[in-house]
């Protein structure tokens, strides 16, 4: 057991986690995205990208959340940014986008900001947490078809990455919010349609009956 959390649970997340990564090939685009959460390995990575010269340009993109605002009390995007600019990303790189509360605002939002701003832009390189890469997937292609969208996440394994958030039950509770919003945001006009093999559906049941529900929307 890992925090109070079963052998069984941990592989039922597991099996979620694998099927949120999208395991897309790296290749340079004109702008990369760092969708703002609870994780600053999105920061980090997206500073690693810049310096492999994947792209030019990065937004970060991210007010607060209920679970954020203590973490980042001036906002998603301001403390990824000053991390970036920590770790060599020049500050004349970076753009930011501070009012999306939602990944539809991350995407819309940052659209707006580049066009405002006249950057060209026909890809982007999605980066974000490891269990959100197939979210941020379907909802570039909903609300911005026009552009090649690439995911991309920090390369860790999940028992490290459970070590590195410090908080199992936080991440499990994520994990199965993440995936309830893959499968219905499309009827809501969100996001578009993902195909949830039947052994990922049957582990976010499980995880939803021992209480992992913090995460949910009511639909």
């Amino acid at each position: 057991m890992t925090d109070g959390v079963s052998a069984k649970e941990i592989h039922d997340a597991r099996t979620i986690w694998d099927y949120h990564l999208m395991h897309h090939q790296l290749e340079p685009v004109n702008v990369g995205i760092g969708l703002g959460s609870h994780d600053l390995g999105v920061a980090t990575f997206a500073a690693k990208l810049y310096h492999e010269q994947l792209f030019p340009v990065i937004v970060f993109t991210g007010a607060s959340s209920r679970t954020t605002a203590a973490r980042f009390p001036r906002g998603e995007a301001v403390h990824y940014r000053e991390h970036a600019v920590e770790l060599g990303v020049p500050a004349t790189a970076i753009r930011i986008e501070t009012r999306a509360t939602n990944t539809g605002e991350n995407i819309a939002l940052t659209r707006a900001l580049l066009a405002a701003t006249g950057t060209s832009v026909s890809s982007v390189l999605l980066i974000s947490k490891p269990y959100m890469e197939r979210r941020a997937f379907a909802t570039c292609q909903k609300v911005w078809p026009e552009v090649r969208a690439i995911c991309a996440s920090e390369p860790i394994g999940f028992d490290d990455y459970l070590a590195s958030i410090g908080d199992t039950k936080l991440v499990l509770d994520m994990l199965v919010g993440d995936l309830q919003r893959v499968m219905e945001y499309p009827a809501l006009g969100f996001a578009v349609d993902q195909v949830v093999p039947d052994d990922v559906e049957s582990a976010y049941h499980r995880l939803i009956s021992a209480g992992y529900t913090s995460r949910l929307m009511t639909v």
